[in-house]
């Protein structure tokens, strides 16, 4: 594989064409594999430590498997000071240059969702652990005697992803999302996971084993329920819309600021204020992206620019003032309309212009 492909994939350069002939190779073997992760963790490296532009780093060349040792021990060291925080950056990468969903096993593995036919996940002792399908994922088992492994998928703008998890639980990932999970959750724990992004959950019961849901400087604990959150990280809060049952959010250094919810309720942590602030919701609204539907009641175009980016995999700058200030009510099937169509829409309401570029949409003033 010549590393030229390589590169521009990592700097988001890459055809579709080539970008399916680079997971070919991936799943070609698992010496390509293998390659193609120290490839990807010592660009991470070299862009983090660097003062170059990222996109005049070039890959480095395919390597011995001497040198691929010397370079992973120091990107190991790299992934565990940062924890989740280096998987969200592997994938920033994850939301502007991975095309694919991406599942990043417990031992630096890459899994890769490129639309193909069903695959099984085995662990190491040649147990079952998944069934993989091109757009959901479902693990077997209930709890692990042994050390809990956890798995990061990681979700990019234009995609959403199911997960079904060992205990039962169903996971909707929304665009743009990082989840990182237990393969089989421990005998003597809470269920664990991790958000960056959005999700909706269908939490299976479990009295004896809460369900917590980590995003940011909150948490969300369920023993079984039907909720949403949203916490993406360039969000001063994290949202919190509960559907059946009953969740309570806290906040992870102070968990007696709490507030239980009630079917219908919708929490806001605030990351500057450290509030929690509780109110009556239109669940259906908070739930609408997992039946492919975008929909907004009363939203200001700043929030619903957002939305779009992560729907449709584009880059929106808003340069209309007069935009800026609406808010927009009504419901949008994402596979029946593309941004150009909501776009005009909204000038049926709001006249502006908008040119296209690639992948970035600029909007401005009529002329």
């Amino acid at each position: 594989m010549s590393s030229e492909i390589i590169n521009k994939y990592l700097s988001n350069e890459a055809s579709e064409q080539e970008v399916q002939e680079l997971f070919d190779w991936i799943d070609a073997s698992e010496e390509n594999k293998n390659q193609f992760i120290a490839a990807k963790k010592l660009w991470v490296l070299t862009t983090l430590s660097s003062d170059v532009p990222i996109e005049t780093v070039p890959v480095v060349q395919l390597m011995s498997k001497k040198s691929f040792r010397t370079y992973f021990q120091y990107a190991a060291i790299f992934l565990v000071l940062l924890g989740l925080g280096s998987t969200i950056f592997l994938f920033n990468t994850k939301s502007k240059a991975s095309k694919e969903v991406v599942l990043e096993l417990g031992d630096g593995r890459l899994e890769f969702f490129s639309g193909k036919t069903q695959t099984i996940l085995l662990n190491d002792k040649g147990d079952l652990v998944a069934k993989k399908f091109p757009d959901k994922m479902v693990y077997f088992g209930k709890v692990q005697d042994e050390e809990v492994v956890y798995n990061t998928l990681s979700v990019p703008y234009g995609k959403r992803f199911k997960l079904q998890l060992s205990d039962g639980t169903v996971v909707s990932l929304n665009s743009g999302t990082t989840f990182r999970y237990p393969e089989q959750f421990g005998i003597s724990e809470n269920r664990n996971v991790y958000l960056s992004g959005e999700a909706f959950f269908e939490v299976a019961k479990d009295k004896e084993h809460p369900f917590v849901v980590h995003a940011n400087q909150a948490s969300v604990e369920v023993l079984g329920t039907t909720f949403n959150v949203s916490a993406y990280p360039e969000n001063p809060t994290v949202n919190s819309t509960l559907i059946e049952g009953s969740i309570r959010m806290y906040e992870v250094l102070n968990p007696s600021n709490a507030v239980l919810l009630k079917p219908n309720q919708m929490v806001t942590w605030q990351n500057n204020s450290k509030k929690l602030v509780l109110k009556e919701v239109d669940p259906t609204l908070y739930a609408a992206w997992t039946k492919g539907e975008l929909a907004f009641k009363d939203t200001p175009f700043s929030i619903i620019a957002k939305i779009l980016q992560r729907t449709y995999d584009v880059e929106i700058i808003n340069e209309n003032s007069d935009l800026a200030r609406q808010n927009f009510t009504g419901t949008i099937r994402i596979s029946e309309s593309s941004v150009e169509n909501i776009l005009d829409l909204l000038k049926r309401d709001t006249p502006f212009n908008y040119s296209i570029q690639q992948k970035t949409i600029t909007i401005t003033n009529l002329r």
